[in-house]
């Protein structure tokens, strides 16, 4: 057996707690070759360079089935699949990408004329934290992700598109069973690649099923939300097909709260490692705002992304990536790379010029953005103001085993109790 590289041994889930050293392994070879004929790019400079270059295609059905130059013993490089659905945006290049990404932030943000609909969400995502944290009141020790930074995006995300908060439990199962399918490392047997690719499948299979479902009622009724507003668009674009429709809502509905998730939990766990940073956060609350951009940029809740590949040959850092090779952009290393970032593995909530990728660039820019860091901001700074003396009970926590979406599956504190 050959000796693995950086990424194979990056993708392994016993390093998935701490990426870092192995990052930095990486970034010695800013564009790095893999096995299977994957382009990993690693440094902040590359990959923004990429983001930017309409040589990179996001549409996996641009990428021949096998890579230029694979080492035929090597598996194919796997991509998560919406089963029978439509290419979503985040896997889709211009015309169609520009299209329906207007279409859907004319109704995410509201109309040109009062654009506000995000902005005015601020005073309800604030009580919803403040309701999770009285609902701790009395306990000693709560588990900062199942209590905490769940309950807040998947409740925020569901209103925003008129998903009944209720159907919850549903959509959880069908998410969780998606992520835990997709598996890039070396760990899984081909058995069970394959008996987890069969349950992911049904699992979306299932999610679009429902979506069609409240959209089919939608039609008819029209209801609260951008999904029944979405139904009835007749806005200049024009209306979106059924099926893209489908599975851009999958889309939003998991990416509406699996990576704030993620990034509620990694702060509260960041925080509680950095005593220094917690107080002065205390002390100056007003640090919430570049605080929070600092704390995405130290723990990227999307760490890097999969779908994309070579339209022609790329000339860059050396190296040549073929016409069809697949790219892996990896955001978390780019937002630890020194070149970039002065001391990039300390934590500084006041770090200037604070440009770090954690919501990507270019075309694909997550335009969920916005909402993100008013419920990270609001949910953070009450933590850190309310919760009496927290401590970690166990670190690392156990993370899940999803290499792209890294958070920690559990994030236990022992606490005195919660301030008013």
């Amino acid at each position: 057996m050959s000796e693995e590289t950086p990424w194979q041994q990056v993708l392994r889930y016993e390093n998935r707690a701490n990426p870092y050293p192995l990052y930095a392994e990486l970034r010695k070879t800013p564009v790095a070759r893999q096995p299977n004929g994957t382009y990993v790019v690693s440094t902040y400079r590359e990959i923004v360079s990429l983001l930017h270059d309409n040589r990179v295609s996001s549409d996996p059905t641009k990428r021949p089935a096998t890579a230029p130059g694979a080492d035929p013993a090597e598996p194919a490089t796997e991509t998560i699949t919406a089963a029978d659905l439509e290419p979503s945006i985040i896997d889709s290049d211009p015309p169609e990408h520009d299209r329906n990404r207007s279409m859907m932030l004319r109704h995410f943000y509201g109309p040109s004329d009062s654009p506000h609909q995000i902005s005015d969400l601020d005073p309800e995502i604030r009580g919803i934290v403040a309701g999770l944290l009285d609902n701790m009141k009395g306990k000693t020790r709560i588990d900062v992700v199942d209590d905490f930074a769940y309950p807040l995006p998947v409740t925020v995300i569901c209103k925003v598109l008129g998903v009944p908060l209720e159907d919850e439990p549903r959509f959880h199962a069908w998410i969780r069973t998606a992520l835990e399918s997709f598996d890039l490392g070396p760990e899984p047997t081909a058995e069970e690649i394959q008996r987890e690719a069969v349950d992911g499948h049904r699992a979306v299979q299932e999610f679009g099923e429902y979506i069609t479902g409240l959209l089919d009622r939608y039609s008819e009724q029209p209801g609260p939300g951008m999904l029944s507003a979405m139904v009835h668009d007749d806005g200049p674009e024009g209306r979106m097909s059924q099926g893209t429709l489908v599975t851009n809502a999958v889309l939003l509905l998991f990416a509406g709260h699996e990576t704030t998730v993620n990034l509620i939990a990694h702060s509260v766990l960041t925080l509680l490692r950095h005593p220094e940073a917690l107080a002065k956060l205390r002390r100056r609350p007003e640090l919430i705002v570049p605080g929070v951009e600092e704390l995405l940029r130290f723990e990227s809740s999307v760490q890097f992304w999969h779908t994309r590949s070579a339209l022609d040959d790329i000339e860059i850092a050396g190296t040549t990536i073929p016409k069809g090779a697949p790219i892996f952009l990896v955001y978390g290393s780019a937002n630890r790379d020194p070149d970039r970032f002065t001391d990039p593995d300390e934590l500084d909530l006041e770090r200037p010029d604070n440009q770090h990728l954690g919501y990507s660039q270019g075309i694909h820019f997550c335009f969920g953005a916005p909402l993100a860091r008013l419920e990270v901001q609001a949910a953070v700074g009450e933590f850190v103001r309310r919760v009496q003396n927290p401590r970690l009970v166990e670190d690392p926590p156990p993370y899940r085993r999803n290499q792209i979406f890294r958070g920690p599956r559990h994030v236990l504190v022992d606490i005195d109790g919660i301030a008013d």
